[in-house]
C-alpha cells in the first residue's frame, strides 16, 4: 500500500505477515423487533502549529461513562497547561512521499543473485509486463493465495516490486468497473504515479469507463480503449431511497430515536423524502469529489478545468470523440495493444510478449528484488467492514471486524516489545456501538505503550472514527468518508400488521420497562419514549465528549462539527477531525515521527493478520470463479446478521456513478438495506 512508499533508498519499507489466532464465538441472535440503522460518528481537534512534535497524552480516565461536559472541559484546560494536548499541523508532520533509487553497484549484483535462488514460482522472464486487471471490488486486507478477489494491498506491493524488479518493463492494467470507494482509488492512484519515477511505462486499457475508472486511468501515460467501448462520462449523482410508504402499507411503523440533524441513518425507513440537513451534507460531499475529480482529470490531460468540465456536459460518448478531444491515446483492442508492446519491447511478432499477472506476481517476496526492511518493527491492525461485539454463527469469518478478534491483536502489539509503533488501517462504516468502545479502549492502552496511528481508507465514520479517535493521530485520503458523530436507534411498532395477517402476541412482564423493546406489537408509551430518548441522548453524549476530548477540543466545538455530519477526508482535516491527508505511507512516516525513529532509516512493517482461510472459505473461493456464489452468499448472510443495541454507524449513501454498478437493480438494493434493518 502506501505504505510502501517511504521516502528512503530501494531497501524502503519491507512488509512481513504475522498471523494471529482468534477465538471463534458465536453471538445470539436478536429481537425481530429490534431496529438495526446506519450511523457513524466523528470527533476532531483543531491542528496547532508548536515548534518540535509533541505527542498527544490523554488520561484514560477522563474517557470513563461518568464524564460529564465540565470534567471533559477542565481536563482538557489542563492538559493544555500540562502542553500535553497540542496537535501538529499537516503541513509540519513528514510527506512519506516517495522517491525512487535504481538500484546499482554490488547491490544490483546481489539481486541477480537472489533471482538466480528464488523459489520457482518467484521466477519470471526478464523483460515482461506486469499485468492487473481492477475489477470489482478491492479488499483492504491483505489476501492469502487460496483468496478470491483483488487485495489493495497486494495491488500496492506489486507497482513497489516492479519499479525496482530488472525482470519487469512496464505496467499493462485493464480497468474496468470498479465496486470501492475514493479512498482505495486514490491509493492507487498514487502507487500509479510513483511507479512512474522509476522510468517504466505503465499502459492502460479501459473497455468501460466511468469517472473512477477514469481518475486511475489519467494517471498512466497511455489510455486505450476498444471501438465498442462504453465510456459514460456524465458527471456524478447522489441517491437516497425512502421505504416509510411502503411499511405504511403493510403495517409496519418505525420508532426511530436519532441524535444528531445531520444522523441520516434511519431516514431510509422513518421519513419519505430527504430532510435539507441531509439534503445539505450529500450535495457537500457531491461537490467535494466532484471538484477533486475535475482538478485531477484536468491536471493529468493538461487542459484546463473548465474545458473537462463542459465536455462532461456535452454529454459524450463516442470513443472517437474522446480520441479528438485528446483524453485517450488511440482506439484500439486488447490484442492491438499487445502487439504495440511486443514492438516497443523489441519481441518478434510471432512470439508471445513476456507477461505476468497479478496474483502470480503478488507471491514474489520484496527480498527476491532487493527492497529490505530495517530493524525497527512497525505493526500494522487492519480493521475493516461493519462492527460486531462477537462473530455471529452466520456470519462469514473474513467478513466485517470482530472486536474480540480485533482486540486479540491488539493486545498482541501491546504486550511485544520488538514492535515501536503501530498503525490501525480502518475501513468501516461503524456497527456495534459497544464493541466500538472496547476497541477504543484497548487502542487507547496500546497509545498509552507506544505510539499508534489511525490510517483511513474508504470510509472510517460512526464507530470507525471511534476506533480511530483513540490514536495519537489521523491521516486520512482527501475523499475519505468520515465523521458522523451521532446515534440512531429504534424499533418497528408492528400492531397494525399483526392485524392485517391476524397474528396476536401477548406479553406478562415485571418492571416498569421490561417490555420496553420487546413489545414490537405497540407503539411507546409515554414514559417508555422519554426514556429511549434519554438512552440515546446519554450514547451521544459519551460518544461526543470522548471526541472533544481526544482532539483537544471544546465540547461547544465539537458540538459544531458533530451532528451526525458526514466529512470528505479533506473538510474533516480543515474542520479538526484528522491531522494529516495522505495514505499509509503517510501513516508510516508520521509513526516512525513519534516513535523517534529517523526519517532516513529503514523500517520494517508487520502486517498482523488474521488467521489462515478455513477450509469452507477456500472451497468457496475456488467455487467463486464459476457461479459467483460466494459474493451472493457473503451479502446476504452479513445483510441479516444482526445485533441488538445502539449502533454507531454510517448511513449507506449511494453515490450512482461511484460506486461502479451501471448494471446493478436498484429495487434490490433497497430490499437488502430493508432486510439488514429488520
Amino acid at each position: 500500500m502506501a505504505s510502501l512508499l517511504l521516502p528512503t533508498p530501494p531497501p524502503l519499507t519491507s512488509f512481513y505477515h504475522r498471523s494471529t489466532s482468534s477465538s471463534s464465538s458465536s453471538s445470539s441472535s436478536s429481537s425481530t423487533s429490534s431496529l438495526q440503522f446506519h450511523h457513524r460518528f466523528s470527533f476532531s481537534s483543531f491542528p496547532y502549529l508548536p515548534q518540535t512534535p509533541t505527542r498527544t497524552r490523554i488520561s484514560l480516565r477522563a474517557f470513563d461513562s461518568s464524564s460529564d461536559s465540565t470534567k471533559v472541559q477542565e481536563e482538557e484546560k489542563q492538559g493544555a497547561i500540562d502542553g500535553e494536548n497540542v496537535r501538529i499541523a499537516d503541513e509540519d508532520y513528514p510527506s512519506g512521499e516517495f522517491e525512487f533509487e535504481p538500484i546499482t553497484g554490488w547491490r544490483n549484483f546481489l539481486v541477480k543473485v537472489k533471482m538466480l535462488i528464488a523459489y520457482p514460482w518467484e521466477r519470471v522472464r526478464k523483460g515482461s509486463v506486469l499485468t492487473m486487471k481492477l475489477r470489482g471490488q478491492i479488499s483492504d486486507q491483505v489476501k492469502s493465495r487460496f483468496s478470491p478477489g483483488l487485495s489493495l494491498p497486494q495491488i500496492c506491493e506489486n507497482f513497489l516490486k516492479a519499479a525496482y524488479d530488472p525482470r519487469i518493463s512496464g505496467v499493462y492494467l485493464h480497468i474496468d468497473s470498479l465496486n470501492c470507494g475514493w479512498g482505495k482509488v486514490e491509493e492507487i492512484r498514487r502507487h500509479i504515479l510513483n511507479f512512474k519515477k522509476s522510468g517504466k511505462f505503465v499502459v492502460a486499457y479501459v473497455p468501460t469507463c466511468q469517472e473512477k475508472e477514469y481518475y486511475l486511468a489519467c494517471a498512466c501515460e497511455e489510455i486505450y480503449a476498444p471501438p465498442s467501448a462504453y465510456f459514460s462520462l456524465f458527471g456524478l449523482s447522489v441517491q437516497a431511497s425512502f421505504l416509510r410508504g411502503v411499511l405504511d402499507n403493510i403495517g409496519i411503523e418505525p420508532q426511530v430515536e436519532r441524535i444528531g440533524k445531520y444522523k441520516s441513518a434511519g431516514d431510509q425507513l422513518a421519513r419519505r423524502t430527504m430532510s435539507d440537513e441531509n439534503c445539505e451534507m450529500l450535495t457537500a460531499l457531491l461537490d467535494n469529489i466532484y471538484s477533486n475529480w475535475l482538478d485531477k482529470v484536468s491536471s493529468a490531460k493538461g487542459k484546463g478545468r473548465k474545458d473537462i468540465e463542459n465536455f462532461i456536459n456535452e454529454g459524450v460518448y463516442q470513443v472517437d470523440k474522446l480520441k479528438e478531444e485528446g483524453l485517450i491515446s488511440n482506439v484500439i483492442y486488447d490484442d492491438e495493444v499487445t502487439a504495440m508492446l511486443k514492438e516497443r519491447l523489441g519481441v518478434k511478432a510471432e512470439k508471445d510478449l513476456p507477461m505476468v499477472d497479478y496474483r502470480k506476481y503478488s507471491r514474489v517476496r520484496k527480498w527476491t528484488v532487493g527492497i529490505s526492511g530495517g530493524k525497527e518493527l512497525i505493526a500494522v491492525i487492519r480493521a475493516s467492514g461493519s462492527i460486531s461485539r462477537v462473530k455471529s454463527q452466520l456470519s462469514v469469518s473474513s467478513s466485517g471486524i470482530v472486536a474480540e478478534e480485533f482486540i486479540e491483536k491488539i493486545r498482541t502489539v501491546r504486550e511485544s516489545k520488538k514492535f515501536k509503533a503501530a498503525i490501525i488501517r480502518i475501513d468501516s462504516p461503524g456497527g456495534d456501538a459497544l464493541a466500538s468502545d472496547l476497541m477504543w479502549r484497548e487502542i487507547r492502552l496500546l497509545a498509552a505503550s507506544k505510539p499508534v496511528i489511525a490510517s483511513m481508507s474508504d470510509v472510517a465514520a460512526s464507530g470507525g472514527y471511534y476506533m480511530a479517535m483513540g490514536t495519537d493521530a489521523i491521516v486520512a485520503e482527501s475523499l475519505t468518508l468520515t465523521g458522523s458523530i451521532g446515534v440512531v436507534t429504534g424499533k418497528f411498532n408492528l400492531e397494525k400488521l399483526y392485524e392485517k395477517i391476524g397474528f396476536k402476541k401477548e406479553i406478562i412482564s415485571r418492571g416498569r420497562y421490561a417490555e420496553l423493546v420487546a413489545a414490537e406489537q405497540r407503539s411507546f408509551r409515554p414514559d417508555e419514549a422519554e426514556l429511549f430518548a434519554k438512552s440515546a441522548q446519554n450514547a451521544y453524549k459519551q460518544f461526543r465528549d470522548k471526541a472533544a476530548l481526544s482532539r483537544s477540543m471544546t465540547v461547544d466545538k465539537m458540538e459544531e462539527v458533530a451532528q451526525g455530519r458526514v466529512w470528505t477526508g479533506k473538510d474533516a482535516a480543515s474542520h479538526g477531525l484528522v491531522d494529516a491527508i495522505g495514505g499509509l505511507s503517510r501513516a508510516i512516516a508520521i509513526a516512525k515521527l513519534k516513535a523517534n525513529i529517523p526519517q532516513e532509516n529503514q523500517v520494517t512493517v508487520v502486517e498482523i493478520s488474521r488467521s489462515s482461510p478455513s477450509l469452507p472459505e477456500i472451497l468457496l473461493g475456488a467455487g467463486s470463479s464459476l457461479t459467483g456464489v460466494e459474493t451472493t452468499l457473503k451479502e446476504l448472510l452479513q445483510g441479516l446478521t444482526f445485533s441488538d443495541g445502539v449502533q454507531a454507524r454510517m448511513d449507506g449513501i449511494i453515490f450512482r456513478s461511484l460506486e461502479g454498478y451501471p448494471n446493478s437493480n436498484p429495487i434490490l438494493s433497497i430490499i437488502k438495506d430493508y432486510l439488514s434493518s429488520l
